[in-house]
């Protein structure tokens, strides 16, 4: 049966947290990780009035009060910038390894020694 594109991202960005799990799932136990298409307009730095950088790929937010604390990842950029399903998990990976890196407050090569920075 064909997956669609949209479930085959959210595949890799569970594979990714899968493998961060054996060091780190106590401190993931209660992280929430989900994909988004974009990044919200206030995340973005094109156009007059924004920010300049780069198009994020992905965000971290920390705990507050009753919300947990989470890892979104942005799809469309992630794609864009990807040439093949290989190279698209890798990104995915390391997009979730530095988030999470936020998170934790380390280094993403702490997360990961396979971190891979492009």
């Amino acid at each position: 049966m064909s997956r669609a594109r949209s479930e085959r991202f959210d595949d890799l960005v569970l594979d990714a947290v899968d493998r961060l799990r054996p060091k780190w799932g106590r401190q993931l136990a209660a992280v929430e990780f989900a994909v988004e298409d974009v990044p919200p307009l206030s995340e973005l730095s094109d156009g007059p009035g924004f920010r300049a950088g780069p198009i994020p790929f992905g965000r971290a937010d920390t705990a507050k009060g009753q919300d947990p604390a989470s890892v979104v990842v942005y799809r469309r950029p992630l794609e864009a910038r990807a040439r093949d399903r290989d190279t698209l998990g890798a990104l995915v990976h390391d997009t979730v390894v530095e988030q999470v890196a936020t998170l934790l407050g380390l280094s993403p090569e702490a997360v990961d020694p396979g971190y891979d920075e492009r």
